[in-house]
């Protein structure tokens, strides 16, 4: 029975330094204009996903869209703030912006919490919206 004991207690532990206890969230946004703060006048849509990996504090995003005024110029992670708020760029995606847009990035403890809260949002600007065109709040 010690034995026993011993074993499922090593197993436990290689499990644990191994990450197998990582979680791992996923969050979807809906984009289009009329969720832009203002709203904006466009057929502009998209989605985005974003993958959190609480164990390694990283997120996977994907964001597609497609319908704009014109070629994007600039997209981002912005954060925290509630729907119907702005707030500042906490991940700025790299150029160019075509979708799909997709990278990783590292998140402090602060920022996983806003995620986790959902006051992260994503959006999408192009020269006729230098504010951005498409938006959408990121939620579980």
């Amino acid at each position: 029975m010690a034995r026993m004991a011993l074993v499922a207690a090593l197993l436990t532990g290689v499990a644990l330094s191994s990450g197998a206890w990582a979680d791992t969230i996923t969050f979807h946004a809906k984009m289009d204009a009329a969720s832009e703060v203002p709203p904006k006048t466009s057929s502009g849509t998209g989605t985005a996903t974003v993958t959190l990996d609480t164990a390694a504090k990283t997120i996977t995003y994907n964001v597609t869209y497609s319908g704009l005024t014109g070629p994007a110029t600039m997209a981002h992670i912005h954060g925290p703030a509630a729907p119907g708020a702005n707030a500042g760029v906490v991940v700025p995606f790299k150029a160019p912006v075509t979708s799909p847009i997709t990278g990783t990035a590292t998140l402090t403890d602060a920022q996983i919490a806003d995620l986790e809260a959902g006051k992260y949002y994503t959006n999408v600007h192009t020269a006729a919206n230098p504010g951005g065109e498409i938006r959408g709040q990121l939620t579980k």
